[in-house]
């Protein structure tokens, strides 16, 4: 896993650093059951921007939670799927959606 600069002393501070932004963790949530193309993920995704979500890619390919393979062929076909440090958040993604749930009952 690639760093440009040293990583933060806390652990909480370092995974925030990882995927502390909203379209990653959505990102995350929808490559956790297998790998799709770029416009699978911007539509899943809904509101982000061509550029946002390439931006977003582009960073968790460098950290090392994702990967992206080129298919050779015309026109050219890429996939994004979790390597195995990205699948290890799962559990972490299971429990923010076992609290979001929570917290959405919590608020009726």
């Amino acid at each position: 896993m690639p760093q440009s600069s040293p990583l933060p002393a806390c652990p909480v501070e370092t995974t925030l650093m990882l995927i502390g932004d909203k379209w990653k963790v959505l990102i995350l949530r929808d490559l956790m059951p297998g790998a799709k193309r770029f416009g699978e993920l911007r539509k899943s995704i809904g509101t982000v921007s061509q550029k946002v979500l390439t931006a977003q890619l582009r960073d968790m390919e460098a950290s090392g939670l994702i990967s992206r393979k080129v298919y050779p062929q015309v026109p050219p076909r890429v996939e994004y799927s979790l390597t195995d440090l990205g699948k290890s958040l799962k559990p972490i993604l299971e429990a923010m959606q076992d609290w979001g749930r929570y917290y959405q009952q919590q608020a009726k």
